[in-house]
């Protein structure tokens, strides 16, 4: 949600809608209002300490504690204050706030549905310990699904995304933390209805902060994966003026030719930072070959074209990521064997090496650059269809010509906005000659 489109707007406005639905009835006689705020405040308590994206979001125990011990109407509002409060990363703040805590509240009142139509609460009370994983496991699933939903609508809504990209993947990743956070809030509800009460439910917060705090040193190592990422564009961008804004366009097509593929959200990513630092390698190379206004000689062709292996060299060492160095090594190879700096066919290209390589291609075509002027989308993606199958993977193709006709083209804006001059050295531009820069 970077920007709010109307539609992802309304679609955060029925989410909230549904999750006042949900609460309405709580404000009726009878709510245990010291239970609902005792556990509102301890999910706020847990979300001060665990600050960083989307942080809130690890304190699942503390909702399925109050989805197992109050009416599906209070539980429902256990989220609503932690979310209003909790730490936002990107504008516009209150909208996301609001989004998180409508989303939060309709599942956690789906999931108190199911565990009180299961028997659950006379479970937990009994106790009948062993016959509470029955329907606690059911609400788990519940509130993985209603979060999996509403979380690709908004996608879809905020992106433009298909629904089955952007459903793709996203249960299991969210199943997997939930359902080990589902005992533990099983088992604060087990020893706040024991003749221990809630102080010891609340025991349970030791091992939450803890987890709160491994999930923190993930999201900072992460972060620490973005600047790195930042840098190293920033450095090229630096170098090589002419090109600046190409490689986060180059991500930009490189992503949206996954979601067009249903890639998995991580491998997405992944592809991403290989779109981003294709051409990290160009570090490596002087910079007056970069910037030259005549044609390149076949010796300063020579040394263009060891920037994949630079920049391959470069990344070696950067574990987080993963595939994507073999798509900075690649990705000017071709499908007949015409490509550098090994020369691969087909299939022993990697497959982010073949999406990257038409996405570079693509923003080549479509940017102003010098020898150059930028060309139409329909040209641009004319000339990768004339070349699929010799020089880009059709497949690859075909998945942003999709992408291209459901979405459109909205580029990054480039830093050369003057009407410019070059096409980057050593990209992967489709001529109908034998060369191509």
């Amino acid at each position: 949600m970077r920007s709010v489109t109307p539609m992802a707007g309304a679609y955060v406005l029925l989410t909230a809608g549904a999750g006042a639905f949900c609460a309405a009835p709580a404000f009726s006689p009878g709510t245990s209002w010291p239970a609902v705020a005792l556990l509102a405040c301890v999910y706020v308590a847990c979300g001060l300490a665990g600050r960083g994206p989307r942080g809130m979001g690890t304190f699942y125990p503390v909702l399925l504690a109050g989805a197992f011990l109050l009416p599906p109407s209070a539980a429902a509002l256990v989220a609503v204050p932690g979310a209003l409060l909790g730490q936002v990363e990107q504008h516009p703040k209150w909208l996301r706030r609001v989004w998180r805590a409508a989303q939060l509240a309709v599942a956690v009142w789906a999931s108190a549905q199911v565990f009180e139509a299961l028997g659950g609460p006379g479970a937990v009370s009994g106790p009948r310990f062993p016959y509470a994983l029955v329907p606690g496991g059911a609400a788990v699933l519940v509130l993985c699904a209603v979060l999996t939903v509403l979380d690709g609508g908004i996608l879809a809504a905020a992106e433009r995304v298909p629904l089955r990209s952007a459903w793709c993947g996203l249960f299991p990743r969210t199943l997997a933390p939930v359902a080990v956070h589902g005992l533990a809030g099983l088992m604060m509800a087990v020893l706040w209805t024991s003749s221990y009460g809630p102080a010891a439910a609340l025991l349970v917060v030791l091992p939450m902060c803890i987890s709160c705090w491994v999930f923190a040193q993930y999201q900072r190592e992460r972060s620490a994966h973005q600047a790195t990422i930042r840098a190293l564009v920033q450095a090229v961008d630096i170098k090589d003026g002419y090109t600046r804004g190409h490689s986060e366009r180059v991500g930009q097509a490189s992503m949206m030719i996954a979601r067009e593929l249903g890639m998995p959200g991580e491998r997405a990513e992944v592809l991403r930072f290989a779109g981003i630092l294709h051409d990290v390698g160009k570090l490596g190379v002087p910079t007056r070959l970069l910037r030259k206004d005549g044609p390149l000689t076949p010796e300063e062709r020579k040394v263009i074209e060891l920037h994949p292996e630079y920049g391959h060299e470069m990344v070696r060492g950067i574990g987080f990521l993963g595939e994507a160095r073999a798509a900075i090594l690649h990705h000017h190879e071709r499908l007949d064997g015409s490509g550098y700096p090994y020369g691969l066919v087909g299939t022993q290209i990697p497959e982010f090496a073949r999406v990257v390589a038409v996405a570079d291609a693509f923003d080549a075509m479509t940017s102003t650059r010098t020898y150059s002027r930028a060309r139409p989308v329909p040209v641009a993606v004319a000339e990768l269809e004339r070349c699929a199958g010799t020089q880009f993977d059709p497949v690859m193709v075909g998945a942003l010509v999709r992408a291209l006709d459901r979405e459109g083209w909205h580029p990054m804006v480039t830093a050369d906005e003057t009407g410019g001059v070059s096409v980057a050295r050593g990209e992967t531009v489709p001529l109908r000659g034998a060369s191509a820069r």
